[in-house]
């Protein structure tokens, strides 16, 4: 009887210690527990309590010393009890406090934002809920029963791998082995294991795009490694600049398709120059690869990892096809790096679930990844559209494929625009806030707009406040 009430006393995190002998001593135990709890309020107004059959079920002791322990506390106020709702803690009044001195009134600084037009996130509304769902059951019943132990393989599901390498082989020009697949729990993830790969082959400096984000730089930085701006512009990032970085400088992290943020694409010409640098020096290129599905204008750009597999590191995730909160990304490895990779995550999967690789191998082999991206491709046009229609055609670039625009803004004027923007409720990203602080490129001033990020139902009204907000440009 003990081991019973210990096991269901800290269900319902009771104490229990003073349990009596005999029914009486039992009843009066239980009764001064749930009293307690509800009083301290450890068990909260409202919660449902185990009915008196279930409760003395589990206690070994007889129902109506469970029911009369209910009843004592529901004639005191601390339980309730009615017809098809069961027994409950009790709401209650909460004790007056004497009155204190008055707390300063402050007034806020600045409205929260209504409205989003901040870069790097899709319309999470535009999830595939049902298919997801449909796609799960099916992902769950046919699941081997090994999928719902310990992951053995730090790669990560085989089926996911396989679905993978066909979809980026098909899609963006991938050269992808399922058995150099690596699975992560996002892009920051995968930065972070590269990392330390790059450490423990005792690289010291690595080169980003003089335009990136903070957050990626920072990731690197707290790998120890020193990271060295690449000048950008209408053609992407100055890859003929790395062989002038010196021989410190062991890779280099780029977004080929869509220069995150200015959404140039890399040149021929640049790409080759990157590839060429690889070679020579022994270095990597880390291919950040974020939102190859959506091109609307241009012919889709193959990933730049088929140029040379061997010296590329292919990155990418459903953040932005689906969902961040997925947690989903992957990594391509050359062969040489895979054991590094492999060490440097550890040898077990633990960072993604099982469940979740299996039911985007699911989603992916069905052909319901494809209708989504599509569909999502046809919605983002229209919004893209729609942005530029509103700005009036201003200056506004890197549209041709993602989910955000870049509208270039008179000399000084940025700063005052993105603080004016959020006294309006409407929360804008500046291009300064890509600019690596060591760059010497010439100062741009733009704001950087996600027309992802909004939902359908909040779309309309954010491009009516953003016209508002340009329509004070000088």
């Amino acid at each position: 009887m003990t081991e019973s009430w210990a096991t269901y006393g800290a269900d319902l995190h009771l104490d229990l210690s003073a349990v009596a002998a005999g029914e009486r001593g039992l009843r009066a135990a239980l009764t001064e527990s749930l009293r307690e709890a509800a009083r301290s309020g450890r068990l909260a107004p409202g919660t449902r309590l185990p009915s008196s059959r279930a409760f003395a079920a589990d206690l070994g002791i007889a129902r109506n010393t469970v029911a009369e322990a209910y009843a004592e506390l529901v004639a005191e106020g601390w339980l309730t009890a009615r017809q098809g709702s069961g027994t409950r803690v009790a709401e209650r009044a909460r004790p007056r406090r004497a009155p204190g001195p008055a707390a300063p009134v402050r007034r806020p600084a600045r409205r929260s934002p209504a409205y989003s037009l901040v870069p790097g996130s899709p319309d999470v509304g535009g999830f595939p809920r049902t298919a997801w769902l449909a796609a799960a059951r099916r992902a769950l019943t046919d699941a081997p029963n090994e999928a719902f132990g310990y992951a053995a393989d730090a790669r990560g599901r085989t089926e996911l791998r396989e679905a993978l390498a066909g979809y980026l082989a098909r899609a963006r020009g991938v050269y992808a082995d399922p058995d150099r697949i690596v699975l992560c729990a996002g892009f920051a993830h995968a930065l972070q294991l590269l990392g330390r790969v790059l450490r423990g082959r005792r690289v010291r400096e690595m080169a980003v795009e003089g335009y990136s984000l903070d957050l990626h730089r920072d990731l690197l930085t707290g790998a120890g490694l020193r990271t060295r701006p690449l000048w950008v512009d209408g053609a992407g990032a100055r890859t003929a600049d790395l062989a002038g970085l010196g021989p410190r400088v062991g890779a280099v992290l780029l977004t080929p398709a869509h220069q995150y943020p200015t959404g140039a694409a890399l040149t021929p010409e640049r790409r080759a120059a990157a590839v060429d640098w690889a070679r020579t020096t022994g270095g990597l290129i880390l291919e950040d690869d974020y939102d190859g599905e959506f091109r609307y204008d241009r012919q889709p750009v193959g990933a730049l990892q088929g140029l040379d597999p061997d010296r590329v590191v292919y990155l990418g995730t459903a953040s932005k096809s689906l969902a961040p909160a997925l947690r989903m990304g992957w990594m391509v490895v050359p062969p040489d790096l895979l054991e590094e990779v492999l060490d440097a995550k550890g040898r077990a999967e633990w960072m993604s679930s099982a469940l979740e690789q299996l039911t985007l191998a699911e989603f992916m082999t069905s052909g319901a990844y494809d209708r989504h991206v599509r569909a999502m491709r046809l919605r983002y046009r229209r919004r893209r559209d729609e942005l530029v229609a509103a700005l009036g055609g201003g200056p506004v670039s890197g549209i041709a494929a993602g989910l955000h625009a870049v509208l270039d803004l008179p000399v000084g004027t940025e700063r005052s625009l993105v603080q004016a923007a959020a006294w309006q409720g409407l929360e804008v990203e500046g291009l300064a806030r890509y600019r690596h602080p060591e760059t010497e490129m010439p100062e741009r001033e733009a704001l950087v707009l996600g027309y992802g990020t909004p939902t359908d139902s909040a779309w309309s009204p954010t491009l009516t406040a953003l016209t508002a907000l340009t329509a004070t440009l000088p």
